[in-house]
Formats: C-alpha cells, structure tokens, sequence
C-alpha cells in the first residue's frame, strides 16, 4: 500500500458485508463486455488537432489494453509503480489506465495545462517511473516542457510521446503487435492482478486553495463511485456517455472512463470544450447523458449557436463541482429537454448527492440532491452537534467512495473515528436528507460580525440578464474585519455599474447589509480544470 493510505478493519469489513466493495477490478468488466459485445463501440475520440476520427469497438480496446500493457512492462514496470500521463481527453487515456490495472501499476493522471512547476512537485512527489504525453496539444510543446525539468527528476526512467516522430513515440513502444504468447502473457497478467484494495489511482486535488494534494484511490472506491451513480440515475447499458470534463480530473475519470465500462456503454470523448462540438456530437452520436461543472452547462443553457440542433436523445446532464444557479438550472432543463441533476462531490469522493429524475422541482432546481447508495452525508453544527433542518453547518461525508488517504500526508485525512471526512464545505439539509451547498469554510465573509450569506447574493447576480459569471469574496477591512467584493463576468457588450448592481440587488429584495461594497469587472475568472472558480486568487487580486 502507497504511503499515506489506510483502510479501517471495521471500514472494509462494513463495506464488504454491505456488497458496496467486491473483488472485481476495472479489467473484470472490461472482459465480460469483451465477452458480451466484442464489435460493440466502447469508444469514440476525434482529435483537435488532426480530425481524425477513432472508434474502437471492445474488442479492439481489449487489444489496444494488451499490447500497452505488454509495453510497460519491457519497460519495467512493476507492481506498484506510479505511471503518470499528462493527455488531453483521448482513447490512449483510457487504454493506459487499464493497462495499468492489467499489471499493478497505479495511474496518476496529470492535466494538460500543468506546466513546469505544477509537473515537476508531481513527478518528483508520486515518483512517477514513467510519463506519457502528447507531441502537442493546443499548440504547446510537451516533450521539450518535460526536457527542461527532466534532469530534476532522476526516478523518472522514461517519457512516451504519443504520435512521436523518435525512438520515445508510445507507438513504437506500446502499440506494436506483440510477439509474445496470448496465454503466457495472460498468465502473467494473473500473476500481476491487484487486490481491488490496493491503490489504483493518485489524482492530485485541483486547487481551489493553492495547495494540491495527492489523493489516494483504489478499485473498489472508484467502482463503488460509478456502480452508486448508476443506480442513482438509472442508467442502462445502452448510454451514449458524453465526456468533455477533462479524464484527468475525478470527474471525467470516473464518469467518462469507469462508468462507461461498468455499463458496457459508449463514451464519446471531446478533447476542447466547445458547446457547438458538444451539441453535434449529441445530435450525431445520440448522446444520452452527460457530466461537467456549471460553466459547461451555463455555456448550454445561453451559448447562441445551439440553436437548431436535435437534442432529442440527451436525457440527463448531472452539473456538479461548484453551487449551480438556479436560474442556469432552468435554463438548460428547457432547452436541452434532459433531466438537470444537480449534485455534489469532491475528489475525495467522487459524487456523494444528486437530485433524481422522480424528484419534484424544487428538489430538483433548489436542492444538490440526495446521498447516493453507500454514501452517507451530516451537516455539523458550531458545537459539533448535528444541525437542525435548514440550519447552515459544516458538511461532512462517508462511505464506499471515500478515499483512503493522502500520498505521504496521512495527517492531511481529516476523518474522525467513525469515518466522518471534513469536507470544507458549507451546506443546508432539509428534512427529506437533500443538501444545499451554501459555501465554502474558507469563503464565508464575517463583516461586522454579521456572516454574509456569499452564495445567495451570486446566485442573484446570476439571475441579472447581463452577468455570465459571478463570485464574491472578502476583503480585509480594519473597522468592519471584512468586506464584501463582487467580480462579475458580463455578457459581450454588456455595461453594469457599481450603482447598477446594488440598484439591483435591492430590487431583488437583498439585505443592504449583504450588498457588496467593492465591483470588478473582468474577463475571465480564475478556474480549476473542473471549473470552479478560485476565489484564494480573487482575493490574492484584491491585495496587490
């Protein structure tokens, strides 16, 4: 077991006697589809940056996963070795995380817009022995990136280059046919097989507070994640899954890798965010469901050049990651015709809560859903007694998803005695168990000893037919402690004034003591891969 990771007794011994963990892997479910559907699509991938188009039926992954895993190994990889890979959303993506589960070895996806510093602490921190990257993506030069650090990396043996043009391509090292025998290689795979216990995944934290952790997964709470979410939804084999979340952030691991294979289904994978090349996709491939952050969903709710389109096979787009305004909710709910699920999670988790296409709308627009199955959530109130019914506190988790510590920082695993993770956030629970998430701990502004209620005035703003995006944050005042300050995105050609704002937020019935007392315009905020704004950068701004 890695550094940093820990499994209870009582905690493996619960979740298997619920069914909630099983000896299967990854690997398993991709053998019974094999077995099952063999010219069945498993995948679709169309590159950004030639066109080109992949589709690659079961069979052809299963192959595709043999031969990357018999490359690895001449490569001398080993159990337990940490193989990273830094790649936009692509059939090799998914191909080496389950080459790595055929042989042991534990992946650690790494974004695409890590960049020397972010690279060189994760390289170094997991010890990564292999790297994969893409000659160029988005016009940016990986291999000659990796060049620069790479003398500061002395575990690192090896660095692949998908469509490389030298002796480092992937290609020539992990997509050759191999001459080896089927059955030895396949006894040899036996012999490497992972226990569904042992870490599988190191995904580092994306960053909201500046600080990335790097958190530790294995088979069964990856697979209890994508088996809870299933059942949850009610999805069917016969999905089309739609993942432009980036795969190297939990989401789209998850939801755009795991799930699909669990299912037997289709992902279609989309490499850069566009909501025209989501749309056409969906319209082509009868794409049923999707899974991405409040700014994938905003940009279909409003984006203009959707209009048109066939979204008739498109049944359930799950938004989660950051608070979701409601009025985004509706929006999208109306013009895609799907099923707006709004929810919860957290790398350390996975999903945790989601609304359900039965609930009711003011479940569905006003609420982030209920605890999935085997997942439980408690809102902690000041005194750390449980908080009553719509009473703010502090949120947090536990169950079959949760992961099982942090790579070298066991003390970073804030979970108490009976497995309770701290999550940081900020939340209500009404009396049926739904949450709303209201905050984070670190984003709750006291001004005059009054807590202004963050969430509720962006969610106001996001109603203003001009703001594309809000987010408020605090700002050190010596009287009043801290101040309220407002950054709002505005739609092209849009104007809003300090006045105008406040004038607004009056209308809307706002307290004067919420109102913020400073406004910034910008162009963009400062995001998380995932999209979440990150406010720590905000108030950075704000003292400069």
């Amino acid at each position: 077991m890695m550094e940093g990771a820990r499994i209870d007794a009582d905690r493996r011994a619960a979740m298997y006697a619920g069914g909630l963990w099983q000896e299967r892997i990854l690997t398993d479910y991709l053998d019974v589809a094999v077995a099952a559907s063999p010219e069945r699509v498993a995948i679709t991938h169309r590159s950004s940056s030639t066109g080109a188009e992949t589709r690659l039926t079961y069979l052809e992954l299963a192959e595709c996963v043999r031969r990357v895993a018999a490359g690895l190994m001449r490569l001398g990889v080993a159990p337990g070795d940490v193989v990273a890979y830094q790649l936009p959303n692509c059939w090799q993506f998914s191909v080496l995380h389950l080459a790595c589960v055929r042989i042991g070895a534990i992946s650690n996806p790494l974004m695409p817009i890590f960049r020397q510093r972010e690279l060189r602490f994760m390289l170094e921190f997991g010890q990564a022995k292999v790297l994969v990257v893409p000659d160029r993506f988005r016009d940016f030069d990986y291999p000659l990136m990796v060049a620069e650090i790479r003398s500061d990396l002395p575990q690192l043996e090896q660095v692949l280059v998908i469509d490389g043009k030298d002796e480092n391509s992937f290609e020539s090292h992990c997509l050759i046919p191999s001459s080896e025998d089927t059955d030895l290689q396949a006894a040899v795979y036996a012999s490497r097989r992972p226990n569904a216990d042992e870490v599988t995944q190191l995904l580092y934290t994306s960053g909201t507070t500046g600080q990335p952790k790097g958190v530790l997964h294995t088979g069964n709470t990856l697979l209890a994640a994508a088996r809870s979410c299933i059942a949850h939804l009610n999805l069917t084999a016969e999905e089309v899954i739609l993942m432009a979340s980036p795969l190297a952030h939990q989401t789209g691991f998850v939801y755009g890798l795991v799930l699909p294979l669990v299912l037997g289904a289709r992902s279609v994978l989309q490499e850069i965010w566009s909501p025209r090349t989501a749309a056409q996709w969906i319209e082509d491939e009868s794409v049923s469901f999707t899974m991405a952050a409040t700014p994938f969903l905003a940009d279909m709710a409003q984006s203009p050049e959707l209009e048109g389109f066939n979204f008739s096979s498109f049944r359930t787009f799950v938004s989660a990651g950051a608070p979701i305004p409601r009025v985004i909710a509706r929006q999208a709910a109306d013009r895609l015709g799907a099923h707006i699920a709004s929810g919860w999670g957290m790398t350390e988790n996975s999903l945790v809560t989601t609304t359900r296409r039965e609930d009711p709308e003011e479940k569905v627009f006003e609420t982030d859903g209920l605890a999935h199955k085997g997942m439980e959530v408690r809102i902690r109130d000041a005194k750390g007694g449980l908080a009553g019914v719509g009473v703010e506190g502090w949120l947090q988790a536990r169950g079959a998803a949760q992961c099982v510590g942090y790579l070298k920082k066991p003390d970073l695993a804030d979970v108490d005695a009976e497995g309770w993770f701290e999550t940081g956030d900020l939340a209500t629970m009404d009396g049926d168990g739904y949450i709303r998430i209201t905050g984070r701990t670190k984003d709750v502004i006291i001004r005059g000893g009054e807590n202004i209620p963050v969430v509720e005035v962006e969610e106001l703003l996001y109603q203003h037919p001009d703001v594309s995006a809000a987010a408020i944050v605090g700002m050190p005042d010596v009287r009043l402690g801290e101040r309220a300050c407002c950054f709002l995105i505005l739609s092209a050609g849009a104007t809003l004034t300090f006045d105008e704002m406040v004038g607004y937020l009056l209308s809307k019935g706002l307290t004067k003591t919420y109102l913020p007392e400073r406004l910034e315009i910008v162009s963009e905020m400062p995001r998380t891969a995932s999209g979440k704004i990150q406010k720590f950068h905000l108030r950075e701004t704000l003292q400069r």
